[in-house]
């Protein structure tokens, strides 16, 4: 008789943007009249660049010519992609990182939720809290984050490291030393962002204690500050004790492409065995790797002018951001985040929890943000708000929060 995975069963609910994605509608439905403005989830909605596009169309027509028709691509992705982005996103910040320590993959996203393959069921893993779903939910299938408590919406096994403003929303280290350690810097959901210092000592922490470090710098592209670092491997040691995970999507606008890739040096082992080959296995065995033109629209990121007009991209979304922060604060709000990261962080009103102050939110201002209990207990009276709208779009909502 078949049986399922019933570390399924004790995921709490659907996801959490399929829920609000369930709320949204019904609203609709209900009142066909609203328009309502989206700002929860981080989709982007500016157009691929110029050099993109160009890219695009040019491997396109590569494949239909015999002479440069492409088929399944190499297991670490193409040379092209991975030797530009060793040298533009590592060396030239001072990083030694090698093409042949990319894998080259279709989003940060399912790398994270997939890099928990190679290492043991009995491995303990600590996440800030908040946190960005992915990295318990794909724990729990695998059976290592134990029974889910209803009442205090945590699991029984996983090590949480609360971050909130007492904290500027960097999470200290835990009493228990877990094996597995996921940081997210410029962090997903709050905005934060990690000193290279405070950085520096998490990756001796590791090191020390013999632990990975799960370092998802998905949004490393929107840091403007000095000493906030833009990847784990700045950090001395770092070969030793981490994997990075970066992605194209709000990067460069390809949440529809898929693209990202992670990083695994070749000096990083776990009980004396090599964490690249475990990886290498797993993607060359589950894997097919992302498609020859969109790995060419990767490689025109790095070009001269796709550099230029992704920056132009960056800005116009943290232009945003620093409209709905300032606007908010100037309306009395407690507001973190905004700055380095397209996110913002706000403290619900009145004492509402998060998904009170999604109702009101939504039925008040229709617009719509996630609630930050969603993300953990941490989260909780807290909500986040993304800048990744429309500009126009951007500036009515901030004028309907404004207003209610």
């Amino acid at each position: 008789m078949a049986k399922v995975n019933r570390n399924y069963l004790k995921l709490p609910g659907s996801y959490l943007f399929s829920d609000i994605g369930k709320k949204v509608r019904a609203y609709e439905e209900a009142h066909p009249e609203a328009k309502v403005i989206r700002l929860g989830i981080g989709d982007v909605t500016q157009p691929l660049c110029p050099a993109v596009i160009e890219a695009l169309h040019k491997a396109t027509d590569e494949m239909s010519s015999k002479d440069t028709f492409k088929g399944y691509a190499p297991d670490l992705g193409y040379e092209f992609l991975r030797n530009v982005i060793a040298e533009k996103d590592f060396k030239e910040n001072g990083c030694d990182i090698s093409a042949d320590e990319i894998f080259v993959s279709d989003g940060a996203k399912c790398d994270c939720g997939n890099i928990q393959e190679i290492f043991s069921e009995d491995n303990t893993i600590a996440v800030c809290d908040p946190v960005y779903p992915v990295y318990v939910d794909s724990n729990v299938m695998a059976g290592r984050c134990g029974d889910y408590d209803d009442v205090r919406g945590l699991f029984s096994k996983v090590i949480y490291m609360p971050c909130d403003a007492s904290n500027n929303f960097v999470p200290e280290f835990p009493e228990k030393v877990p094996d597995l350690i996921y940081l997210c810097f410029p962090n997903n959901p709050t905005g934060a962002v990690i000193t290279k210092d405070r950085l520096q000592e998490w990756v001796d922490y590791a090191n020390k204690n013999h632990s990975v470090i799960l370092y998802d710098a998905a949004y490393e592209a929107y840091i403007s500050e000095e000493n906030v670092p833009h990847s784990i491997y700045e950090c001395e040691g770092a070969r030793e004790c981490a994997i990075e995970f970066r992605s194209f999507s709000k990067t460069a606008g390809f949440t529809g492409l898929r693209l990202g890739f992670t990083v695994i040096p070749k000096d990083l082992k776990v009980e004396g065995v090599s964490l690249w080959n475990l990886w290498a296995r797993r993607h060359g065995t589950k894997y097919n790797g992302a498609p020859y033109i969109v790995q060419r629209a990767g490689e025109a990121v790095y070009s001269e002018e796709g550099r230029t007009q992704v920056k132009q991209q960056i800005a116009y979304y943290m232009e945003n951001a620093k409209l709905i922060l300032e606007g908010l604060k100037a309306a009395g709000y407690e507001v973190h985040g905004g700055v380095n990261a397209p996110y913002i962080w706000l403290r619900t009103p009145q004492g509402m929890t998060s998904w009170e102050f999604f109702d009101y939110l939504l039925t008040k201002a229709n617009v719509v943000g996630t609630p930050g209990v969603g993300f953990g207990p941490h989260g909780e009276n807290y909500f986040r708000l993304t800048a990744f709208g429309d500009r126009d779009n951007t500036i009515e909502a901030l004028s309907r929060i404004k207003a209610m």
